[in-house]
Formats: structure tokens, sequence, C-alpha cells
């Protein structure tokens, strides 16, 4: 996974952290969440603030759902 899979990164952070609540975790955190992921393997300069704001509302919709 990289950067521009949203999808599929917001859906690993709803498994490995089942209850949390996105809006509650600020960039910084979620920048680390993101790189600490088994499957993720980007650059981590590549991450910025639209990007992240991309995976965290992802993540939102597939917390939303379940």
């Amino acid at each position: 996974m990289n950067w521009q899979d949203a999808e599929d990164i917001g859906i690993d952070l709803l498994e490995t952290h089942p209850g949390l609540n996105p809006l509650s975790v600020r960039f910084t955190d979620l920048r680390r969440m993101v790189l600490e992921l088994p499957e993720f393997d980007d650059d981590p300069e590549k991450s910025n603030e639209g990007r992240l704001e991309a995976i965290q509302m992802a993540w939102l919709e597939e917390y939303q759902d379940q």
C-alpha cells in the first residue's frame, strides 16, 4: 500500500484500532499509525495533509459502517 490507497488504509486502520474514532486522531498520530501498518510500503516523506485527510475520511466511513 502507498499514500494514495486511502480506502485500503482506512480498512486496515479500522481492523488495527477497533473502536477508535478516527476524528479523535491527530494527523501526527495518524501518520505514525499508517507507517506502522505491515502492508504499508511508501516513502514517509510523501505524506501530506491532503493525503492524511483522505485516509482519515476513508477510515471514518468504515468506522460509521460497522
